[in-house]
């Protein structure tokens, strides 16, 4: 691409609440005060309550949240929403169903704008389902085979809550993402409250609670962030 994308932050899930001290930053990065929620992974969960969540988070750091709600097929293809998304700064798409975020959004007129905002300059973050959302291949949540995703970012997939007993006490869903993933493809376990970065550059950094760990062609990857894609 000939422009310079923005920064993109893939979160493990537990967003805005005590540890995610990198939102500050990515405030701070997008250059504005406006932060523009999507909710639409969380359609079927009270998603309003969603960009409450977000106010009451981001307004200390000096944040005014806006609601894009987008939670259906239709209301992606609004040119109004579309609109919206396109001027947009700081883009949060908060989490749940990955599934559902794809069906509302590939290929759509508001998926189309994100992408030419992040291409323009701003800050893209998914939170737990939708940070699996924003990548190609995706993790399926339901078993952790690999599946198609929206593919903001290619060659790099993640399993957001890494080392949440609630989410995978076994580890078995993990373990079968790493092995399911194409040779050359890492895989991306993200705790809870932290978050992957990639910066304008192309190159990776870890911010947050906990640590994250990268794992290639079916072990540990021995360069950890170095493994990913620029």
């Amino acid at each position: 691409m000939d422009e310079t994308p923005g920064i993109l932050a893939l979160v493990g899930g537990g967003e805005w609440q005590e540890g995610c001290d990198f939102d500050a930053g990515l405030l701070a990065a997008s250059g504005s005060e406006h932060v523009l929620v999507l909710p639409t992974a969380g359609a079927y969960e009270h998603p309003e309550r969603l960009v409450v969540r977000a106010g009451e988070w981001f307004a200390p750091l000096g944040g005014q949240v806006e609601g894009l709600m987008v939670l259906s097929r239709a209301d992606a293809e609004n040119d109004g929403a579309a609109d919206i998304m396109r001027r947009a700064r700081l883009i949060y798409l908060a989490g749940s169903s990955p599934m559902h975020l794809r069906s509302v959004l590939k290929k759509s007129a508001v998926w189309d704008a994100l992408v030419a905002a992040w291409k323009d300059g701003a800050v893209v973050v998914g939170s737990s389902g939708a940070a699996m959302a924003l990548t190609d291949p995706m993790v399926d949540a339901r078993g952790g085979g690999l599946t198609i995703g929206l593919g903001l970012i290619d060659g790099v997939a993640v399993v957001p809550h890494f080392g949440d007993a609630a989410e995978d006490g076994t580890g078995q869903k993990m373990h079968r993402s790493v092995l399911l993933a194409p040779r050359g493809t890492p895989v991306v376990g993200i705790p809870e409250r932290t978050a992957l970065i990639r910066d304008p550059d192309g190159s990776w950094r870890s911010s947050g609670a906990g640590t994250v760990a990268v794992f290639l062609d079916g072990a540990p990857a021995s360069g950890g962030l170095a493994a990913l894609p620029h």
